[in-house]
């Protein structure tokens, strides 16, 4: 099974050979294979077991996103795993995020619902600060896990027309969390789901419709995606996450849009 649906996946030897760029007084950058061992670092001392990564590079080496499946006390089970995702760039496209999601067995959909920003701005004191902000996160994981369960519950208990689903999509597409060309895939895929788990006509029929249409797109806005849709579905079912989508940021950075002017925080 695929952890991360992408084009152009890499291995950890690949990724030790990608070119990270001089640092300058305002834009320090982490190097990807840095941000992976520091990664599984804190995974380790957190007393979780890595199940498996995978890493993908984008416009030749500059962005990157990896996926660590996670397994532990607390957060095993048979229909979903909990997945840790590393984003990270070179070229001031998005900040370096760590965000904390789900892959359901089933599909390989993935969804996020904790985005944890390492720094909006590389500056100098960020590789200091990366090991407490990594340990934060993962932190996070247990937490996590028993949100997403109850989550679901309540989305499997709250039954939705095709009017009101396809209300929900539209609503998706104008807080940008969903594209406006899939929006009758979406609508397709919720009247008669490809999988038979996530047959019966609720919320979680519908929220499942839309991650397996966001599969394979941008990895970079997929946690912005997951975790809007969630936003907007959650009031629906009347769930009130234990966790609130929480940024830290580094000493001195600042918190604004990203590079392309648009603003991903959830």
């Amino acid at each position: 099974m695929a952890l991360i649906i992408a084009k152009n996946k890499v291995n950890f030897e690949q990724l030790l050979g990608v070119e990270t760029p001089e640092a300058t007084e305002s834009h320090t950058p982490i190097a990807h294979h840095t941000l992976v061992e520091l990664t599984r670092n804190a995974i380790q001392n957190a007393g979780l077991t890595v199940l498996g990564e995978e890493h993908a590079l984008h416009r030749g080496g500059l962005r990157y996103f990896g996926g660590f499946a996670l397994t532990g006390q607390g957060i095993a089970g048979d229909d979903r795993q909990v997945v840790l995702g590393l984003r990270n760039s070179h070229d001031k496209a998005f900040a370096a995020a760590v965000c904390i999601g789900n892959r359901m067995m089933v599909c390989e959909n993935l969804c996020f619902a904790s985005d944890i920003k390492l720094a909006r701005r590389h500056t100098l004191n960020i590789m200091s600060d990366l090991p407490r902000v990594l340990s934060d996160a993962v932190g996070r994981v247990v937490s996590h896990w028993n949100d997403m369960g109850q989550r679901i519950t309540a989305y499997k208990e709250t039954e939705i027309s095709d009017s009101i689903a396809a209300d929900l999509i539209v609503k998706l597409v104008d807080s940008k969390a969903f594209p406006s060309r899939d929006i009758y895939a979406a609508i397709q895929e919720f009247r008669a789901p490809r999988h038979e788990e996530f047959k019966g006509g609720t919320l979680w029929t519908l929220y499942n419709s839309i991650t397996e249409n966001l599969k394979g797109g941008d990895l970079s806005k997929l946690p912005f995606r997951t975790m809007t849709t969630q936003s907007i579905l959650d009031r629906v079912a009347g769930h009130r996450p234990l966790l609130e989508v929480q940024e830290i940021v580094t000493k001195g950075c600042e918190d604004a849009p990203e590079a392309d002017g648009t603003d991903y925080r959830a």
